[in-house]
């Protein structure tokens, strides 16, 4: 079987713009579309290659399946390979979520859209709960890393802790456990090894690195300048423009922060955005939160893209700029942009590195410690969603049993029938707009 033949920047173009549009299933399912497309049918890069890459991304703070698709077009094309490649993978979500986000704020009121919202979000907490499972399950692989997810748990939701410090702490101790514990500590997951060999493939197993890939320490610092400057320039625009306490300032500084403490995924740093624009900013309430997160959840991209959904809201309600349509867009685009910036960065000035040694990564024990102490961040996330849809008016208010009950179903769904986060999220979303119109009647006969 011969190699593929070489790959134009516009084939290439065409193919990230395509994933963008079909990205769904959160990062699980766009890494496997994209082994799918890249390794199995069309070879550009072999299997070994492909999860060396992954194996990498997965260290990284940020959204893995979007810094690995910013990775392998960098590996394909050089620098602009990977700005194209990552770009186009957030931009559909980009575009359909401020869509959605203005329909949300405008329309949000109507009795069926509010039917649709109270369906959905008793899903979206059994959905936070199904995801600490499916964390859990990969990563507390002993006593020690169950104890560090339970002292997480208790640190956030007893003490109330940062979740920065949670990371920190947590990091400390997975340096010290992979000193002298490190059996406790060695990653998981089914990413270390290649198992199949699709035939060969245009960047294969053993051909030289390519000359652009190869570590250079000018082409290093090269990379954290222009990153740099790209921060620090629109920040310092921001600062003259509204003041540093003004809320475009302080979303790019935010969200900069959020950006570097993604270690997990997106429910793992969900904690930290709710503590800071919902507690800290006021920029929305709990409920917007919930709303948000089951419209991130029905979009493509990354699912950390919520954080377009915040800056929207947090712009319409307080930016002073011509209209709240204008406001909110702003308020979307300085957001996504810092929160995405450094993933590009990390990328592109990493990727030689790893490419150079193709050597096993060393620092894991602190990154697997993170991990275990995520998944009671995220047990704490799904307890607050539980309490606010299932006690709307608090502990003193009635308790929603419908609500309970379609969370329940949307559970069963998860873990019994392998559903769909989508499906269970529109059949949810049905179910409450049934039941909008059933209230009446199940009020009248005693039933509500």
């Amino acid at each position: 079987m011969q190699p593929p033949l070489p790959v134009s920047f516009s084939e290439a173009f065409r193919f990230w713009l395509k994933l963008g549009f079909i990205s769904f299933g959160g990062p699980a399912g766009q890494i496997a579309i994209m082994h799918q497309e890249l390794v199995e049918r069309r070879r550009w890069i072999s299997e070994q290659r492909f999860l060396h890459a992954l194996n990498y991304c997965m260290l990284l703070p940020g959204p893995e399946a979007q810094q690995l698709a910013i990775y392998l077009g960098w590996l394909m094309h050089r620098t602009w390979g990977g700005v194209v490649a990552g770009l186009l993978f957030i931009l559909p979500s980009l575009f359909l979520l401020i869509l959605l986000s203005w329909i949300y704020l405008s329309y949000g009121h109507l009795p069926a859209v509010a039917g649709v919202l109270y369906g959905i979000k008793p899903a979206v907490t059994a959905i936070v709960l199904f995801a600490a499972h499916r964390i859990g399950s990969r990563a507390l692989k002993n006593s020690l890393l169950w104890l560090l997810a339970a002292l997480a748990f208790l640190a956030i939701f007893v003490l109330q802790a940062p979740f920065p410090l949670i990371v920190l702490i947590a990091a400390s101790l997975g340096a010290l456990g992979g000193r002298f514990t490190p059996d406790k500590f060695t990653m998981g997951g089914g990413h270390q090894a290649a198992k199949h060999h699709y035939g060969p493939a245009l960047i294969d197993d053993d051909p030289p690195i390519p000359e652009h890939a190869r570590f250079r320490w000018r082409h290093l610092f090269k990379i954290i300048a222009v990153g740099l400057f790209l921060w620090a320039s629109v920040m310092s625009y921001l600062t003259m423009h509204y003041g540093w306490n003004g809320a475009l300032t302080q979303m790019g500084w935010f969200f900069t922060k959020a950006a570097l403490l993604t270690f997990g995924g997106a429910y793992a740093v969900l904690p930290y955005v709710y503590q800071g624009a919902v507690e800290h900013y006021h920029w929305l309430s709990a409920t917007q939160m919930i709303d948000g997160l089951a419209l991130g959840e029905t979009t493509p991209g990354p699912l950390i893209m919520i954080v377009t959904f915040v800056g929207f809201l947090a712009g319409w309600s307080q930016l002073p700029i011509a209209t709240a349509l204008m406001s909110g867009i702003t308020g979307a685009i300085v957001v996504t942009y810092f929160t995405f910036l450094p993933s590009f960065l990390l990328i592109l000035a990493g990727g030689p590195l790893v490419e150079s040694t193709r050597n096993n990564l060393k620092f894991t024990a602190p990154l697997t410690a993170i991990t275990a102490a995520v998944v009671g961040v995220i047990v704490n996330l799904a307890v607050f969603f539980a309490w606010q849809v299932f006690w709307p008016q608090g502990f003193e208010g009635a308790f929603d049993g419908l609500a309970a009950l379609i969370s329940i179903g949307a559970l069963l769904a998860l873990f019994r029938y392998k559903a769909g986060i989508i499906s269970v999220i529109v059949a949810s979303g049905v179910v409450g707009l049934l039941l909008l119109f059933a209230k009446p009647w199940l009020a009248q006969q005693g039933l509500l």
